[in-house]
């Protein structure tokens, strides 16, 4: 099996960590790495807002509620957390299309 290669940022540097209280990550290593076995892809490391979690909630994907099999703690507005890019992309679409509505 060949030699696993760092993970990047999108700018080719050193992957960064995201946040370790909670601890987030698909692998719960603070950072946003991805590997086979993350089919959403958790990849954005986002600081979450209440409207965030708010939005994400509502697509079904409630993050606030604690989840202990999972290691999942439930967020609060302020945590850093890696995020799927679909999710991350679904609700800077909803606030596109909002704002072309307000306009």
């Amino acid at each position: 099996m060949p030699e696993r290669q760092p993970d990047r940022n999108v700018l080719g540097g050193p992957l960064q960590p995201c946040g370790t209280d909670p601890l987030t990550g698909f692998y719960r290593d603070g950072c946003c790495s991805t590997g086979p076995e993350d089919l959403g892809r958790h990849t954005i490391c986002a600081v979450v807002t209440a409207e965030f979690l708010e939005h994400q909630r509502s697509i079904g994907n409630d993050l606030s509620t604690p989840v202990p099999e999972y290691r999942f703690p439930g967020l609060l507005p302020g945590d850093r957390w890696c995020v799927t890019a679909m999710n991350w992309l679904t609700r800077i679409s909803a606030q596109e299309v909002r704002h072309k509505l307000v306009s």
